[in-house]
């Protein structure tokens, strides 16, 4: 049996379409959406640097110092994921806590899924709330341009209300578990540069603030870890640790994979078919959204998706597209990425969660997430 991951299926697929002679290597190279790369690239550069210099981990301890009881461990673990996700990449933010998460609760002797299970659904929900929460959204803000400040407008009230659906589910499914109040336990451990944990607040603060004003994310973003990177106390290869060049190669792949399937006239013929007809209204793009993003993975469901957003209508179907795609993420164990992280790390350290596990509580999140807009 051959072991090949996403990005080697992506490379693969990508030296597929060039050699078989779908689209040359320059077509190829102008299907590359290297904006995109580059706000994703950039935001992996602040989220490493922010990881080096013990941001997480003061955050983190500075939460536990208020938490009296079990629900509100949880509750804490869901909210700070959520609002991190929202700012920072959600697959980054699921390396960094699901190990957090799994120490926290053994030192106070807890079941740890149900606060894995938190950190899963929170990082898609609460990366929702903004453009740059997470690899699809990054990859619609770059191809819409879409209003920052507008999409986060309409996006945070949502997320917000599926993070206290999370916490809702999550304390009544292991309400016998999470009763009482919390053992007395030690804080996380680790180096801290406070210089360096305010410069690069400073910096992400800059860089959000640019976004609203309307600047072009992908210059800000950049801009913002380019400065990070000039530093004497932390080395850039440390930083580069924490960059997911795998995700980075699966977006040029599936951009050239794209790209070949609109070259080649397949991606004309199956948008003109009759029953393309019936996909013309928001709630039918809404349900595909959800049911693609689960078969093929939310970022090629957006690479596929968007030849069918209407122009004259474009921006609230980018912002459903955004939000949906995202939701979906919840719908099932291999909805996301951020869902496989968690499962993968936790598997390291022998917490098993199974697909139905994952189930129970995922789809009727999703399915009650999906219907938020509708009130």
């Amino acid at each position: 049996m051959f072991r090949v991951d996403r990005a080697g299926i992506a490379i693969i697929g990508a030296a597929l379409t060039v050699g078989t002679g779908v689209i040359s290597l320059d077509q190829a190279a102008q299907s590359v959406d290297y904006r995109t790369i580059i706000l994703l690239f950039s935001m992996m550069i602040m989220t490493s640097y922010l990881n080096l210099s013990g941001f997480f981990q003061v955050a983190g301890n500075q939460f536990l110092r208020r938490l009296c009881s079990k629900k509100q461990l949880l509750f804490m673990v869901i909210v700070t994921t959520g609002i991190l996700s929202a700012f920072f990449i959600n697959d980054i933010i699921c390396l960094i806590f699901t190990p957090i998460v799994i120490v926290t609760s053994r030192q106070a002797k807890l079941n740890p899924i149900p606060f894995l299970l938190g950190v899963a659904t929170a990082s898609n929900v609460g990366s929702a709330a903004t453009m740059i929460g997470n690899p699809q959204n990054i990859l619609i803000s770059s191809l819409s341009r879409i209003n920052f400040g507008w999409y986060m407008a309409l996006a945070t009230p949502l997320a917000l209300v599926g993070l206290g659906l999370i916490y809702m589910m999550l304390s009544w499914m292991y309400r016998a578990e999470l009763k009482g109040s919390l053992p007395e336990f030690q804080p996380l451990t680790g180096a801290v540069h406070g210089y360096l944990v305010k410069k690069g607040l400073v910096v992400v603060f800059l860089v959000l603030a640019g976004f609203l004003m309307g600047f072009d994310p992908a210059i800000v973003a950049s801009l913002g870890a380019a400065y990070l990177l000039i530093t004497r106390r932390i080395k850039p290869n440390k930083i580069y640790v924490g960059i997911d060049f795998n995700l980075l190669v699966i977006f040029i792949g599936l951009f050239v994979i794209i790209g070949g399937v609109e070259r080649s006239g397949l991606l004309t013929l199956l948008i003109h078919m009759p029953w393309m007809n019936n996909i013309q209204s928001l709630p039918v793009f809404s349900v595909l959204t959800v049911a693609l993003s689960n078969i093929v993975s939310n970022v090629p469901a957006v690479m596929l998706l968007k030849f069918l957003i209407p122009p004259e209508t474009g921006q609230i179907w980018w912002a459903s597209l955004a939000i949906f795609s995202t939701f979906a993420g919840n719908l099932t164990l291999t909805g996301s990425i951020a869902n496989l992280i968690v499962v993968e790390l936790a598997k390291k350290e022998n917490v098993e969660i199974s697909f139905l596990t994952f189930l129970k509580i995922g789809f009727p999140l999703t399915v009650i997430s999906g219907n938020l807009r509708n009130f």
